[in-house]
């Protein structure tokens, strides 16, 4: 259960996938229940935009002559509503929509509560049918908390920073070119442990582990484990496997000089940096964690199995017998 202060407006800001008209009519939804609720719905002007121009010209499961008041209602966010003055951020999307989500709100860790119209959705606490709930429960402040790690990322070039950002999934370099091989050196707490060719390194958090690091041959990490990961991706090399780290060393990996090209540097697939040859892309634990607003308690094996249809038929359990 979340604390807020009586006397102050309930601000929701409310962050869809714009592009998908699944998410534009789950955006209607949640901005008519939550201002009949009594809260405040916060969107960007874009997003605002957007809903307007669908709400003129589409069909959707609400009747749009009666929500056109709560629609005109929603306020705009950094221009009616500053990000400080935010309760939760009600996310409907997929992973991506979430990740962008956490981007916007990152200077004040205002909670994100996710909604997923994606696929897998790892991030996401809810899926689309158990919107009208998830609105409930936010009516009621009746949420968790969790904090998750994240990654402070900079790039130096001949030891002077050209680029400094975050991570919550993971920062990744890979090769700029498709035929040509990146030859990097991996440094584990200013000390090389290898050097190879690969296609490039991602640097995860136990977050990330079930995204691109998962993909790339990663372990998956629950998120309670507070630990780093570094993934070779396509590496030629006999010393090549993932690492789990400790949350509190320093990863870095170099471009080398004989690379025969330069590299990229992308993190969460949101934001990217090019990376010379001879550049330095340092990682550490964030003093800053990302916080995830959860309607319920369960346990993160339960969420593997529903989210990969993991075969469990003829378990058993332990039994009452067991010790």
């Amino acid at each position: 259960m979340t604390e807020v202060k009586l006397g102050r407006e309930r601000n929701i800001l409310v962050v869809s996938h714009t592009g998908r008209t699944e998410a534009l009519n789950a955006t209607i939804e949640a901005v008519v229940q939550l201002h009949r609720a009594g809260l405040v719905p916060v969107m960007t002007e874009d997003q605002i935009l957007a809903v307007k121009d669908y709400a003129n010209v589409a069909e959707t499961a609400l009747k749009l002559d009666e929500v056109a008041t709560e629609i005109a209602a929603v306020k705009i966010f950094e221009v009616e509503v500053a990000q400080v003055d935010l309760e939760l951020v009600m996310v409907l999307g997929g992973d991506g929509t979430i990740l962008k989500a956490a981007e916007v709100v990152r200077e004040t860790s205002t909670p994100l509560l996710g909604i997923n119209l994606g696929h897998v959705g790892f991030l996401a606490e809810s899926e689309r049918d158990g919107l009208s709930e998830a609105v409930s429960r936010v009516v009621a402040k009746d949420y968790l908390v969790k904090e998750r790690l994240t990654l402070d990322v900079r790039v130096l070039v001949d030891g002077q920073e050209t680029y400094r950002t975050w991570a919550l999934n993971e920062a990744t370099i890979e090769k700029n070119s498709r035929e040509r091989m990146l030859e990097v050196v991996v440094e584990i707490d200013e000390r090389p442990l290898s050097s190879f060719g690969c296609d490039g390194v991602v640097m995860a958090t136990p977050t990330g582990s079930t995204a691109y690091s998962f993909s790339a041959g990663g372990p998956v990490v629950w998120p309670s484990v507070e630990a780093l990961l570094l993934v070779p991706l396509s590496a030629h090399a006999l010393f090549a496997r993932p690492l789990v780290i400790s949350p509190r060393s320093l990863l870095a990996v170099e471009v080398l000089k004989r690379s025969s090209g330069s590299g990229v540097l992308w993190c969460d697939g949101r934001r990217t940096h090019d990376l010379p040859v001879g550049a330095r892309v340092e990682v550490k634990r964030s003093e800053r964690s990302v916080r995830l607003a959860r309607l319920r308690q369960g346990p993160f094996t339960d969420r593997l199995v529903r989210k990969f249809a993991l075969p469990v038929t003829g378990w058993r359990g332990p039994g009452e017998d067991s010790n």
